[in-house]
């Protein structure tokens, strides 16, 4: 990136944000802290009213707006995907907002890009393998995510009915959030009064939610806080498995779902990968489907686990 570029850049991230820290600007530009003082003072030499204060960072003087941004095309058609997956992954109602938005945006670009965008737009689809429940067929809220990140934002207690997948038990229970996170599903973690710690909830299992008025105390904790405190708690299983080399080119996608962590290659030209599942029983239902291709190294208990639901499947099938 040239100086010139970078300082635009600069400018950006001071209209974006309420402080930027001049370390921060330095690791994301790839530069020395004394070239990011040094594009500050450019910007202040060229009108632009940056505030420093020492110990926080650099910011825009309240009330100065910048003149409109132009969009590149590379960032244009990142925003046109993150609009597909909006509209697969997320709610109704954050997928319309996210549709609104991006309607402003093709409004404000030049002719060729608003044409080159609207070409492109039929050749980027995003395929879900969860369709989004239709308002009054199932469990799901149509806003549940704009309401959640509302409470997350003011630090509000909800109200939930929760159908609990493993128990296909609803209860009533005020929670805490403290984030959404998005995995096959999406998630919140909330402190749960009702069990007094913290508990992951699926938003698609929610049938009723209700944001009280009530503020509950801010808590250091974090969802990266959430999922290390899991990995510390979580049992310590190591499991070295060899694969053919046909079944270790087959999950090279799949082995990250278990825990894998590295492998190495064998002299017979076999692939011995070393996981560390979290539930040996979750691993061998997994590796049972790669009969004949997979030999169980280590430890002892996955390979009695796996011929024990070997054992079931003849016996309940054959």
């Amino acid at each position: 990136m040239n100086r010139f570029d970078r300082i635009v850049a600069i400018l950006i991230q001071l209209q974006a944000k309420r402080v930027v820290r001049g370390p921060a600007l330095a690791a994301q530009f790839g530069v020395s802290l004394r070239t990011v003082y040094r594009d500050l003072r450019t910007l202040e030499e060229a009108g632009v009213p940056v505030c420093g204060e020492a110990g926080v960072g650099y910011s825009l003087a309240d009330g100065y707006r910048l003149p409109p941004v132009m969009f590149t095309r590379e960032e244009t058609t990142a925003l046109l995907t993150a609009e597909k997956l909006a509209a697969q992954l997320t709610d109704q109602h954050t997928a319309e907002l996210c549709r609104g938005a991006m309607d402003k945006l093709r409004a404000v670009l030049r002719g060729p890009d608003r044409d080159y965008l609207e070409s492109l737009s039929p050749h980027i689809q995003i395929r879900g393998p969860y369709p989004r429940p239709r308002p009054g067929t199932g469990p799901a809220l149509i806003d549940v995510h704009q309401r959640l990140l509302a409470a997350i934002a003011t630090q509000r207690v909800v109200r939930l009915h929760y159908h609990a997948g493993y128990s296909d038990e609803v209860t009533e229970r005020d929670v805490e959030p403290i984030g959404l996170y998005y995995s096959q599903h999406w998630h919140m973690v909330a402190f749960c009064r009702l069990r007094q710690e913290y508990r992951d909830f699926r938003l698609d299992r929610i049938t009723a939610l209700h944001v009280r008025t009530e503020v509950f105390a801010a808590r250091p904790e974090t969802l990266q806080l959430y999922w290390d405190q899991l990995a510390e708690n979580r049992p310590q299983h190591v499991a070295v498995v060899r694969f053919t080399p046909a079944a270790a080119t087959r999950i090279r996608e799949d082995k990250h779902y278990f825990g894998w962590t590295h492998e190495r290659p064998t002299p017979e030209g076999h692939t011995e990968m070393h996981f560390l599942p979290g539930d040996l029983p979750f691993l061998a239902r997994w590796l049972l489907t790669l009969a004949g291709e997979a030999v169980i190294v280590s430890p002892p208990e996955l390979r009695d686990q796996l011929r024990q639901l070997a054992q079931a499947a003849f016996e309940h099938f054959g």
